[in-house]
């Protein structure tokens, strides 16, 4: 197992609004915290109808440091433990008016049939609840995720079975006549708690949970390698997906997600406004943003985010350039992408996809020791015949 050294950057820090009491956004759950618990799921103490803030209680408590200070990181989305067997979830509120094709898209690749496909990469929903008091809300009940490169990529092996998956589950999507149209790297998440034999925190994934007399441990949480404990990735977040019926028109009017770079949607990054352009089609911009995560988080980097480029991955350099075509028409489709991304795979030798993720920030005396840690675990995948690309079991 690993662990990460600690970073400044890993240290929450919060406004007085935060620590003080529930941010306004936080109050839908604290209200209806009684009828989730009698749906069968509980809430942190932060949430409960009878909280109060433990550093009011015991004056030696640091207000920030406290486990139940800890607010939400997308306040529409709530960290709960299933009462009947204790598994982690998480609950999203939506509304239907505004996301009026959400739930039909959830619902549909979470049927029986659907969820059975290995091909599926959709998260599965595992429970859909109305808040009695509001007609328009719905709450929906899903696994806890991770961000998918939470922990770090070990191998070049581990990344390329990401982008398999990735390809894979958008493909499935596709065929199904169905366009995510947000897909960026907050919307591909993994199932990795069998990563963490001691768990982590819902908020603060680094991090184990748990507090000592009050105070958040900031313990990190310790973890195997994806290469040890083979993961699944998702496509999450539906709220602005489209589904098309057999024959109908597929092209749409663009609606910006997360990544706003498109440059079909003829507007700048930086501008907040959504596209005036006219109907186009969804498909093709689902490739381009698949392709531009791959250009931001391995390629080149994104500064704006801080994310540092990853040494090594020239050779899907062809293919992603051809995914972020300025022309949505001489982008590949999807099954282009996943066909030629299984001719690069075919080309890597096996110690290439064995080596090790270097980030181009990485600092030289973590370097080094990440590559003594590395070598170890190599020779003994190799002895064992471990997979160089880890597949989860279907």
């Amino acid at each position: 197992m690993a662990t990460e050294p600690v970073e400044m950057e890993d240290v929450p820090m919060q406004s007085e609004h935060e620590v003080n009491g529930l941010q306004t956004e936080e109050l839908f759950w604290r209200n209806h915290q009684l009828w989730l618990q009698e749906c069968g799921f509980m809430l942190r103490p932060r949430f409960r109808r009878d909280w109060v803030p433990s550093w009011q209680t015991d004056p030696k408590l640091v207000p920030f440091l406290c486990e139940d200070a800890i607010p939400l990181a997308a306040t529409q989305i709530v960290d709960a433990i299933r009462v009947e067997d204790g598994a982690s979830v998480a609950l999203k509120l939506i509304s239907k008016s505004v996301h009026p094709e959400e739930a039909e898209i959830f619902e549909y690749f979470s049927t029986p049939e659907l969820r059975a496909d290995p091909r599926n990469h959709c998260l599965p929903l595992l429970d859909t609840l109305s808040p009695p008091d509001d007609e328009d809300k719905l709450i929906f009940v899903m696994k806890l995720m991770r961000k998918y490169d939470s922990p770090r990529f070990d191998t070049f092996g581990e990344v390329m079975e990401f982008f398999r998956q990735m390809f894979e589950g958008m493909q499935f999507m596709h065929h199904h006549r169905v366009a995510h149209r947000d897909g960026n790297s907050n919307n591909i998440m993994m199932d990795g708690q069998h990563l963490f034999p001691s768990g982590f925190h819902p908020q603060y994934q680094r991090y184990e949970r748990g507090a000592e007399k009050g105070m958040f441990k900031f313990r990190k949480a310790k973890h195997y390698t994806r290469t040890q404990r083979p993961v699944k990735y998702y496509f999450i977040d539906f709220g602005i997906s489209c589904k098309f019926g057999p024959g109908e028109d597929t092209r749409a009017y663009p609606i910006m997600g997360g990544d706003r770079s498109p440059p079909e949607f003829g507007v700048r990054e930086s501008e907040f406004a959504n596209p005036t352009v006219g109907k186009l089609d969804p498909f093709a911009t689902d490739i381009y943003y698949l392709g531009n995560l791959i250009c931001r988080d391995f390629l080149d980097g994104y500064p704006p985010l801080a994310v540092a480029r990853k040494l090594g991955f020239e050779f899907m350099r062809p293919l992603v350039s051809d995914m972020v075509q300025s022309d949505p028409v001489k982008r590949p489709t999807i099954d282009q992408v996943v066909s030629r991304f299984q001719e690069i795979h075919s080309g890597l030798s096996w110690w290439k996809l064995r080596s090790r993720v270097v980030k181009e920030t990485e600092v030289t005396a973590w370097h080094l020791r990440r590559l003594m840690i590395h070598w170890v675990r190599k020779v003994g995948f190799v002895l064992r015949r471990v997979p160089a690309m880890p597949a989860p079991s279907p």
